[in-house]
């Protein structure tokens, strides 16, 4: 038996490591599975080249638990390690960063880049034990089997072992301060998260199941009832991963279903399909595999993050995929696997690494293509799906420029009557009816079919057309559109985005025609006295307008301007920050030539009655009559009825 000293010029390094990582301690299973599965791989690529003739079939990995005993068991059937080996990879390299590690990470307590970047990878083990064993023998048929032990401290012991078969069994002395990872439900909840599509199988424990070869016999009794016998049941391995998970494939190897099932397996307790997948596969100038699936999405942006996983060589990493995916699509679901992605991923790293934006544009692209390939295929199929899909394209279209220039051909703009168009489409569609004085294209749109009913109602026997646009971030899109369609041309024209109750139908898209009032100017004087000392100065402006007689009396209006400013402060960016808050503040339009003006004019006693009904009703159709003011409303036109 050899006794040495581990090559590193501090006495401990084992507390550090504890100490530096303990927050991110359960990595240590990921660590060693990682460790276990290289080694697999690698006498598995040794026999393929004829470097090995022993037998690589039904290679696997095996984590066992000794309750008893304190102990956890990692057992593989790699390649296993030399006498040298164990000197060289666990002595000395592993250690060859120790120096560097403290240097770099003394004043850090939570950076879980440092595991595996300085190769201490294997020794994340000491973050849960108080003692380590390894016990190996080489694929090399002349090299004996080492076994190798450390307390956490820089002695080991290095001795023979009577072990006879490849491969390599490490065993953890779980301290006392770490005894969950001595729990069967703790083990299986870790070996889920991590290992759950490692490329070779995992064994942790046995199970019970029906013997495939065996039929229950039936038999009659002399009253002709009939006994079946009992199943009978084998006790086989529990293996708890899937190997051979669907990012792995072809996609030419895979059908609907497949990729259905692989969602389900991702996501066990989500019950609903998703709308379409995309999977990802390109091998230059990175590598990259994966499958992207878009999920039926609620317009509440926040809660949808980080449903996508990121794997590098089926090892889990991280579902935190900021910098890698585009943010607008992290609100969808799946995997991404790369081996150019480090396995202890920092956000520092993935905001830095040019691989890493590489792979960002790349997943841009291809989530576009697809889009756009769903659109040409089956427009009718992509427009059911749209209010489902349109957050994460209108976000994108916001956040990422080649994004927005690709969207142009499959982002859609429905109508209040559920007719779907392109923009270009739509531009076509309204410029006869809906060019104002100025040139400039007027879009009208509505954000609620409900509340804005009268005047979508106005709008359409105008002979406009209203688009139904109710998404949180709308205010931002348009502003985005407007920019980019401000510039008039011979191909061109600028377009202005106007909701439906902003103002009077009329003053939605301006023509060179003026309604003539009933009023004179003299009546039209002394009706605007007579609102604004009715009406509260602090919540309306009061403006006179000739509008159609048969329009309402009162309208409510917001202008477009402010109102979008408030929006776009409410949902963030837009440079709204540090403007303070937008007040409530209405334009109250007085139709002059309602007949309803008249009788205002000529009223004594009920003129207030009158002017507060009427602001009421407007007030009521913009849903903005509530509490004491409804209260006061129902009485007084209970009253007015009374005559």
């Amino acid at each position: 038996m050899a006794k040495g000293k581990i090559n590193v010029a501090v006495d401990n390094i084992f507390p550090l490591i504890k100490k530096f990582l303990y927050s991110d301690h359960e990595i240590f299973l990921r660590e060693l599975i990682s460790n276990a599965t290289d080694a697999s791989l690698k006498i598995k690529h040794m026999a393929s080249i004829d470097e090995y003739k022993g037998d690589t079939d039904n290679i696997k990995i095996e984590v066992k638990i000794d309750e008893k005993g304190k102990k956890l068991h990692f057992i593989d059937q790699g390649i296993g390690m030399t006498k040298e080996e164990v000197k060289k990879y666990i002595n000395d390299i592993a250690f060859s960063g120790a120096e560097e590690f403290l240097d770099k990470y003394k004043d850090k307590k939570n950076d879980s880049g440092i595991i595996g970047h300085f190769g201490l990878g294997f020794y994340s083990a000491f973050m849960v034990a108080d003692q380590v064993e390894i016990i190996t023998k080489s694929f090399k048929e002349d090299e004996e089997a080492v076994h190798w032990t450390c307390d956490g401290s820089p002695e080991y012991t290095l001795k023979k072992s009577d072990k006879k078969d490849r491969g390599t069994e490490i065993i953890l002395h779980i301290a006392d301060d770490s005894t969950e990872f001595l729990e069967e439900v703790r083990i299986s909840e870790l070996l889920n998260k991590y290992n759950k599509f490692m490329p070779i199988p995992i064994k942790f424990g046995t199970k019970e199941i029906a013997d495939p070869d065996h039929t229950p016999k039936t038999t009659k009794d002399k009253d002709g009832k009939e006994t079946t016998e009992d199943q009978k049941m084998i006790t086989v391995d529990n293996i708890i991963n899937n190997p051979n998970p669907a990012w792995t494939k072809k996609p030419s190897d895979l059908k609907d279903e497949d990729y259905s099932a692989f969602y389900h397996e991702l996501y066990p307790m989500q019950f609903e399909e998703p709308l379409f997948h995309i999977h990802l596969n390109v091998d230059y100038p990175f590598n990259l595999t994966g499958i992207l699936y878009f999920p039926k999405l609620t317009t509440n942006i926040d809660i949808q993050k980080d449903k996508i996983q990121l794997y590098q060589n089926q090892v889990f990493v991280t579902d935190n995929v900021e910098g890698i995916v585009p943010e607008f699509l992290q609100m969808l679901r799946g995997v991404i696997d790369s081996p150019d992605i480090p396995l202890n991923v920092s956000r520092s790293y993935l905001q830095s690494d040019g691989a890493v934006k590489k792979i960002s544009s790349y997943i841009t692209k291809k989530v576009a293509d697809k889009l756009s390939s769903l659109f040409k295929k089956d427009r009718a199929e992509f427009e059911k799906k749209w209010n489902d899909i349109k957050i994460v394209i209108e976000y994108g279209m916001l956040s990422e420029p080649k994004f927005f220039e690709k969207a142009q051909n499959f982002a859609l703009y429905p109508t209040v009557n559920d007719k779907y168009f392109t923009f270009d489409e739509f531009k076509e569609k309204i410029k006869a009816a809906q060019t104002d004085k100025d040139k400039n294209l007027v879009i009208l749109y509505a954000s609620n079919l409900d509340e804005q009913h009268s005047f979508i109602d106005e709008a359409e026997a105008k002979g406009y057309e209203v688009l139904l646009l109710d998404s949180p971030i709308i205010s931002h899109l348009i502003q985005k559109l407007e920019g980019e369609n401000s510039e008039l041309s011979d191909k061109n024209q600028p377009v202005k985005f106007v909701r439906v109750d902003s103002d009077s139908i009329d003053k939605l898209i301006p023509k060179d025609e003026d309604q003539i009032s009933k009023l004179s100017d003299e009546d039209q004087g002394k009706l605007k006295t007579i609102v604004e000392e009715i009406v509260p100065k602090e919540k309306y402006t009061v403006q006179l307008e000739a509008l159609d007689s048969n329009s309402n009396p009162f309208i409510i209006t917001q202008p477009e301007f402010m109102r979008r400013m408030k929006e776009m402060q409410q949902t963030g960016g837009g440079g709204m920050m540090g403007m303070g808050n937008f007040p409530e503040m209405y334009n109250l339009v007085v139709n002059t030539n309602s007949d309803l003006m008249q009788k205002i004019l000529k009223a004594k006693g009920k003129r207030t009655e009158y002017v507060n009904q009427a602001l009421d009703l407007a007030r009521l159709s913009q849903n903005l009559l509530q509490g004491k003011e409804m209260t006061d409303f129902i009485k007084r036109s209970y009253d007015l009825m009374k005559g």
